[in-house]
């Protein structure tokens, strides 16, 4: 099986701004997402982009401030966040969902491949 690579985590002061990047698989996929998971929390739900369409969804608390995107070549994910804050400070993790269904593009067990997740930091 081909892995999901993510990178582009570390150490940013709050309001600043991180790229992070997701080597996709090449795997006939419906929806690719983010998600995060801090120490002491359950994974959580980030972005989720609809491979063929673009169209995107993402949580309330990273509206605005967060941008999911893929390449024209779709070989790769991005997810751009901007203006920091110290709670979102987190291990983020690229997901691959091969049958995903819209209802579920926002759920972890929609997802069936991950990557091996990045730590973004955001310092106080």
């Amino acid at each position: 099986q081909v892995p999901l690579v993510e990178s582009g985590g570390g150490l940013v002061q709050a309001g600043g701004s991180l790229r992070l990047s997701c080597r996709v698989s090449g795997r006939t996929v419906r929806y690719m997402a983010w998600f995060r998971q801090a120490p002491g929390k359950e994974r959580e739900f980030v972005a989720s982009i609809r491979w063929s369409g673009g169209h995107t969804y993402y949580a309330d608390s990273v509206k605005e401030r967060f941008a999911i995107s893929r390449d024209s070549a779709k070989t790769t994910l991005y997810l751009q966040m901007n203006s920091l804050k110290p709670e979102d400070t987190a291990v983020y993790y690229c997901a691959e969902g091969t049958g995903t269904i819209l209802s579920m593009a926002s759920n972890p067990r929609g997802y069936n491949y991950w990557g091996q997740g990045t730590q973004v930091t955001v310092s106080s």
